[in-house]
């Protein structure tokens, strides 16, 4: 058992900022990270997304050019192998760093593994044992799949397996109208993708207001995306080597066939196999942990910060 002043669970936005803060503060600090360092926004998020939709957009001038007296002579094609290739470098850059820096700190030793509580002070990071007075939780958050029948029987791609295609899905449907779901199927759509997103809620990303929903529903319709709202999914099915999703709109069913289904229907924490009742962490119904103001949980010394 190895004793720290804090630990780190988590290399997403805030654990590491916060593990090099305190560890400038002359506090010895462990933080552990399982999978891939910088987390969503570096690897599956922020990053890489805005990386593929400037490669997106690039494509869409040009097909435009016309429009600004720019002439180009020929096809305007996408090479999908270059754009993920642009878009891993850059990720490699962030991703790298990340873990380097941590590396190089005076202060901090890394982990990788997967870290769980197994007490109240306590964290088991593969086969070591940590106790520390603090300890943040920093873990994010993944794709919530939905209990549709037939989902579990189909492929289908969320954001993080988006990031390894290299290829220009025929048609993509999109289950999901919210911010995830509409960033690729506009991306895609200047890709040169068919796509069509299946929204249950009457309107797109309703966290907004309504007249910002509808203009962005006129902007994506404008370049030939197909929107469906207010539509039930109620079963996916495989169809001839494609994806057929039922729709239920209007009390009529109707069928949607692709050629690859990306599931964008919400986020879920990942704090189910984090160990919390081991240290009597509280987690509200959906598993995300209850925190005030100051990002403390109801066990003292225990934080959580991030998604």
């Amino acid at each position: 058992m190895t004793h720290f002043d804090a630990i780190v669970i988590g290399t997403g936005q805030s654990g590491p900022s916060l593990a090099h803060r305190l560890a400038e503060e002359g506090r010895r600090v462990a933080i552990a990270e399982r999978k891939r360092f910088g987390g969503t926004c570096v690897n599956n998020g922020c990053i890489p997304t805005k990386s593929l939709i400037a490669s997106a957009r690039a494509a869409h001038v040009a097909r435009r050019a016309a429009d600004f007296g720019v002439v180009i002579d020929g096809l305007i094609r996408v090479d999908m192998k270059a754009v993920k290739a642009r878009k891993d470098a850059i990720v490699r850059v962030s991703n790298e760093g990340v873990e380097e820096s941590l590396r190089e700190a005076d202060g901090i030793t890394v982990f990788t593994d997967h870290a769980r509580f197994v007490g109240v002070r306590q964290v088991a990071v593969g086969d070591d044992v940590l106790t520390a007075g603090q300890i943040f939780i920093n873990v994010g958050c993944r794709a919530d799949i939905p209990p549709i029948p037939g989902l579990d029987e189909v492929p289908y791609l969320d954001n993080s397996s988006m990031m390894a295609i290299d290829f220009l899905p025929t048609h993509l449907v999109i289950l999901g109208g919210s911010y995830v779901g509409l960033e690729f199927g506009q991306m895609y759509r200047r890709f040169g993708s068919e796509v069509t997103i299946i929204q249950r809620n009457e309107r797109l990303i309703p966290r907004e207001d309504p007249d910002i929903s509808q203009a962005i529903r006129e902007i994506l319709e404008d370049e030939g995306i197909r929107i469906l709202t207010a539509a039930d999914a109620a079963r996916v099915e495989s169809h001839g080597g494609e994806v057929m999703v039922s729709v239920t709109v209007g009390g009529e069913m109707s069928e949607v066939v692709g050629s690859h289904l990306l599931v964008a229907t919400g986020r879920r924490p990942n704090t189910d196999d984090l160990g919390l009742d081991k240290a009597g962490v509280e987690t509200d119904a959906r598993g995300y942990i209850k925190v005030d103001s100051h990002l403390r949980t109801n066990v003292p010394g225990i934080l959580a910060m991030g998604d």
